[in-house]
């Protein structure tokens, strides 16, 4: 009895298409045009030293009527969606993915003053799991400007949050904030006033389902040295010699956790604090009796890089509504070439054993 085997098809493999292709392109040098543009128009794209004269030109003025419907939209490709086929490189999961330092005016609650409106640098990541080719940069934009006309608190940060993890189908997600927030400073002796701006940044973090805020604040401010503050009292005791002590700008880079279950932690909360710890905060409205009255502040307050850390820390730790913390400090030396710097954190959160090199250079206050 005999039996009919089925015709099996196989797909040719790489090699086989490879000399399939070459046969083409030898056949095509030779044709007639329009004979290759019979067989198929496409294969000039194969043969660029030959462009055939009967391939249809493609149209160069830009389309103004043109409004594309919903199904020339499905139909549009995608790499970034791609599947994982495409994925270059090792499939593993991506911590943080997404925009950064996309700008636009955001409204924002004060303590004192009602609400202000400041230009603000937006940052916004999503992780990416290992099977996955990419994100839609531009849905974590349209999720935020989706928001962008309400008053901003941590709340809306929030439901922005929210829409793009729901739009990029992902697990944890990461939004910053960050801007320049003025607050009016009386000068400390002539009665003026004048705007100090203070570098803020609002975190928002979701990890493994939970979430937490953090605010950091960049506080500028003057240290005097306390070693030379002595041997010029030193040198004017003991020979009559007028001497200065050396002082500087400084900068502390201030990261707190803000815990959700208790009272709103304001801008100027955070920025008061910092002013108590170290009161010689530069200074924006100066004449001659307020700039005697920060000479004489500064002597009254010599520090050490060490003994800011620990008079920032201090202040924190008193506040119930601050969990852990870092403080990053930086004393730009007008006696050294290089900097005194100081790090020192509170709970696990900013602990870490690596640093980021440009870390302390990130510290220069610009003006």
């Amino acid at each position: 009895m005999n039996h009919l085997t089925p015709t099996m098809t196989v797909a040719p493999d790489a090699d086989e298409a490879k000399r399939a292709l070459e046969t083409l392109r030898d056949w095509a040098r030779g044709a007639d045009p329009v004979e290759v543009a019979r067989l198929d128009p496409a294969i000039s794209r194969l043969l660029p030293e030959r462009p055939l004269t009967n391939y249809p030109d493609l149209r160069r003025d830009y389309p103004h009527d043109f409004v594309p419907d919903a199904a020339y939209k499905a139909e549009m490709p995608d790499l970034q969606n791609g599947p994982a086929s495409l994925i270059q490189g090792e499939k593993q999961l991506i911590q943080h993915v997404g925009i950064s330092n996309f700008r636009l005016p955001i409204r924002y609650h004060t303590r004192d003053n009602g609400d202000l409106t400041l230009e603000t640098s937006v940052t916004g990541t999503v992780s990416l799991e290992a099977e996955k080719k990419g994100i839609n940069m531009s849905r974590i934009m349209r999720s935020f400007y989706a928001h962008a006309e309400k008053t901003f608190s941590f709340q809306v940060i929030e439901a922005a949050l929210d829409d793009y993890k729901t739009d990029l189908d992902s697990l944890d997600a990461r939004i910053e904030m960050r801007f320049s927030f003025p607050m009016k400073i009386p000068s400390l002796r002539s009665g003026l006033e004048g705007y100090q701006y203070y570098d803020i940044a609002l975190e928002l973090v979701e990890q493994g389902g939970v979430r937490r805020k953090f605010v950091h604040l960049d506080y500028v401010y003057s240290s005097t040295c306390p070693c030379s503050l002595e041997l010029a009292e030193h040198a004017r005791i003991c020979r009559n010699q007028l001497a200065t002590p050396h002082s500087q700008r400084s900068v502390a880079r201030i990261s707190v956790e803000v815990l959700c279950d208790h009272p709103c932690l304001w801008f100027e909360d955070l920025i008061e604090m910092a002013r108590e710890a170290v009161p010689t905060e530069t200074q924006v409205m100066v004449k001659r009796e307020d700039e005697q009255a920060f000479a004489e502040l500064n002597a009254a307050n010599p520090i050490f890089v060490e003994d800011a850390a620990r008079l920032f820390t201090e202040q924190l730790k008193r506040d119930e509504r601050i969990g852990d913390f870092r403080i990053v400090a930086s004393h730009q030396e007008s006696l050294h070439s290089h900097d005194a710097v100081s790090i020192l954190t509170e709970g696990e959160t900013f602990r870490q054993q690596s640093l980021d090199p440009r870390l302390f250079s990130t510290l220069i206050h610009k003006g």
